[in-house]
């Protein structure tokens, strides 16, 4: 299935309503670097959903720990203590540096970060990873469409999102991904939505299941289409 055919299957299977989702690769030759993003870089996902690409690398990150995440930089030194002693995720230090450990962070493997809806995107070529952005009613379509595969763990936007991703993808596994759980992200998304991240490494078998999947031709799926379709 290339991204033409998955393009209109997610529409068949859910209805023009909800958003298509983002693809995510790295890249030497990025589409469209944008300006430097302070704070979170989920600012400028905003425009990517709109449907204009977002190329980000080190230089417009303006978040240390968006930087770490995604490859291009050590872990900032401040990090465990902020993240327990501030932010109050982890209790201690100690346990945000076992956290970031089980990721097995690697440095970016070029020099860009690109997020590019899937209806503009040409090729699921390179990609790490698919990125919806949904509300419950079609959260639940994506992760019955996942079978046994979903996961939530807790961690900042850019961790639950590009990192684990990307190390899934790396290992070849099968878990996709419940996230933007995190306080910090929550501004800059609707108060409604999570994030469900498919690896490509799983994607490909979802999308080879897709049509056998209760999303199409069941009588449960078709009452929550309808709803996600009709609701005002």
């Amino acid at each position: 299935m290339d991204v033409k055919e998955f393009t209109a299957a997610y529409r068949e299977a859910f209805g023009e309503r909800p958003e298509l989702p983002l693809l995510f690769r790295y890249t030497d030759t990025p589409l469209r670097p944008v300006e430097k993003v302070g704070g979170c870089f989920f600012k400028a996902l905003a425009e990517a959903r709109r449907g204009l690409p977002v190329s980000l690398n080190a230089g417009n990150i303006g978040c240390g720990g968006g930087k770490f995440y995604t490859g291009f930089s050590p872990m900032p030194e401040f990090v465990p203590q902020f993240v327990s002693l501030k932010e109050r995720y982890k209790r201690t230090p100690e346990m945000v540096l076992e956290f970031i450990a089980a990721l097995d962070l690697r440095p970016a493997p070029k020099a860009w970060l690109e997020f590019v809806r899937a209806d503009v995107a040409e090729t699921f070529d390179g990609a790490e990873g698919v990125l919806f952005f949904a509300a419950p009613d079609a959260l639940a379509g994506l992760v019955t469409w996942a079978a046994d595969a979903g996961a939530s763990p807790f961690g900042s936007g850019c961790s639950s999102v590009v990192a684990q991703a990307v190390q899934e993808n790396r290992n070849g596994g099968r878990r996709c991904f419940l996230g933007l759980f995190d306080p910090s992200v929550r501004p800059w998304v609707e108060p409604d939505v999570l994030s469900f991240v498919v690896p490509m490494s799983r994607f490909r078998e979802m999308c080879g299941m897709m049509r056998a999947s209760c999303l199409f031709d069941t009588h449960a799926w078709s009452k929550v289409r309808e709803r996600i379709n009709n609701d005002n």
